[in-house]
């Protein structure tokens, strides 16, 4: 005997670990986010493109936390001719093989942005999503420090039109060879020591976080936290601890003089090249006025495996309460840098490029708790519903419908089988300001056919209120309002303008 319906395992309705929904209020205050963001890049002179979720797993190549085993970090599968494809990690490599497989038809250099999902095969946890948003804006092509200040620049553009205050954020800028020329003044130079590099760079990474103090443990022996779980440190001496926190421990403004970062970078060349770039950014963000705005800042590390040179870095810097009352910082909501090499893995040679990658769900919390304005009001208005209390006029009630549609008015016609009063509650859940109404006394008016234009937000504003009040009849007068069909479109008009005001 086969199984029954009834008896058949229910499927779960839960969501995998790691992946989120979004309602129509967060949708509408993230597509909000993005046309300013788009706005800011586009003033810029950056242009669109698109890039697929899938992409040759050989194409994302030396990034992939493990090639050997293409599912670490990475969702992946094999396609029908056994090839490896791969959801995208990031916006950035598909970019440099999206470049590189067009590299003769585009304007050389290549101003673009792009938004959208990228995923991560990893433990979720709190905060830590496995599909989450990005907007990156990238040039490719352009070996100039120009650019480099231009994104870093465009960067606080972008939070300020948003509504991120000026002095409520800081554009940090570094350079990865500044941080090999320290490694390398310490004698971690070389191929031997691309592991204890490493763990160096990791250590600096932890600076906000640990300060001078925790950072020193992590180069030497090592820390331990609060949980007691130990971290094995670099294992640097004293001496070699000294001059990395040396650099670390006076953060510049991008006027002050950078050759002060660290004096040890006179005997290192790929050092001084760094300075040096970093100098230059420094007199473009001051004749450009954006000094006070983003900061050199020797303790930003960004993609170990990724960057050539400047890196930066977007920091919120305002608190907000906690779930537990306590401040908290936002930190980082976006970075990028320099990535000369990434291109060029498809090209016989290097090309030039630098990005920078906004974190967009990160930056609509933060954003969200801050109060911006951007993304503070939640979802448009819902339809105006037209009623269907008569099951032999929905030819009628649809031509309501159509007469409100072409008046550029969203609206639907209610498809379920409920009475007048659940209709009416559907309107409501539904964000509804306006519902059309129409029975057999309104289709047989003696004066010809009527329909009933109910003002919903305002019925809710009458509902609570004291009926002793000298306005209340004038008011509940104008929350339903007959009028012929013919001004129909008319009418739901007014009603939605006067909400709107």
């Amino acid at each position: 005997m086969g199984v029954t319906d009834e008896k058949k395992p229910r499927a779960s309705a839960k969501l995998p670990r790691g992946f989120g929904d979004r309602g129509p209020a967060e949708i509408a205050a993230t597509e909000r986010m993005l046309a300013k963001i788009r706005e800011v890049y586009e003033l810029y002179g950056f242009e669109a493109v698109e890039t697929p979720f899938i992409e040759l797993t050989e194409a994302l190549g030396k990034f992939l936390p493990d090639l050997d085993r293409p599912n670490e970090g990475v969702f992946s599968f094999k396609d029908d001719d056994e090839s490896w494809l791969s959801m995208r990690y990031d916006l950035t490599a598909p970019l440099a093989r999206y470049v590189a497989e067009n590299y003769d038809r585009l304007p050389k250099p290549y101003r673009s942005y792009r938004a959208g999902y990228v995923f991560r095969n990893e433990k979720p946890g709190p905060g830590r999503f496995r599909q989450f948003m990005q907007f990156d804006a990238d040039t490719v092509g352009s070996a100039s420090v120009a650019a480099d200040a231009e994104i870093c620049m465009m960067a606080a553009d972008t939070l300020e039109a948003l509504g991120v205050r000026r002095g409520d954020y800081v554009i940090k800028v570094n350079s990865r060879k500044v941080l090999d020329g320290v490694l390398e003044s310490i004698g971690l130079g070389g191929e031997e020591n691309a592991g204890r590099r490493l763990t160096v760079l990791r250590a600096i990474d932890k600076f906000d976080k640990f300060g001078a103090d925790g950072v020193a443990l992590l180069l030497g022996a090592g820390r331990r936290d609060e949980s007691g779980d130990f971290t094995k440190g670099a294992g640097l001496n004293a001496g070699e601890i000294e001059c990395v926190l040396g650099m670390l421990d006076r953060p510049k403004d991008a006027g002050d003089d950078i050759a002060s970062i660290d004096v040890r970078l006179r005997d290192s060349a790929i050092g001084q090249e760094g300075r040096a770039e970093l100098e230059a950014m420094a007199a473009l963000f001051n004749a450009a006025g954006y000094e006070d705005r983003i900061r050199i800042d020797p303790s930003v590390v960004r993609g170990l495996e990724y960057y050539t040179g400047p890196v930066f870095e977007a920091e919120l810097t305002f608190e907000v309460p906690g779930d537990d009352g306590r401040p908290v910082r936002f930190g980082s909501v976006g970075g990028g840098g320099r990535y000369d090499g990434l291109v060029g893995r498809f090209r016989a040679e290097n090309v030039p490029a630098t990005g920078f990658s906004i974190g967009v769900s990160r930056l609509y919390a933060a954003l969200k708790a801050a109060g911006s304005p951007v993304v503070a009001s939640g979802a448009q208005a819902g339809p105006v519903v037209v009623l269907a209390l008569d099951r032999g006029e929905t030819a009628r009630y649809q031509r309501f419908v159509c007469e409100l549609r072409a008046a550029g008015i969203r609206a639907e016609l209610y498809l379920g089988a409920s009475g007048m009063n659940a209709q009416l509650k559907y309107a409501d859940r539904r964000g509804s300001l306006c519902a059309v109404i129409q029975g057999t006394n309104e289709r047989e008016h003696a004066e010809g056919p009527q329909v009933m234009i109910r003002d919903l937000a305002l019925g809710a504003e009458i509902a609570g209120m004291n009926k002793d009040r000298a306005d209340y009849l004038e008011m509940r007068a104008r929350a339903q309002v007959a009028v012929p069909e013919a001004r129909l479109v008319e009418a739901v008009r007014e009603v939605l303008a006067r909400r709107a005001g």
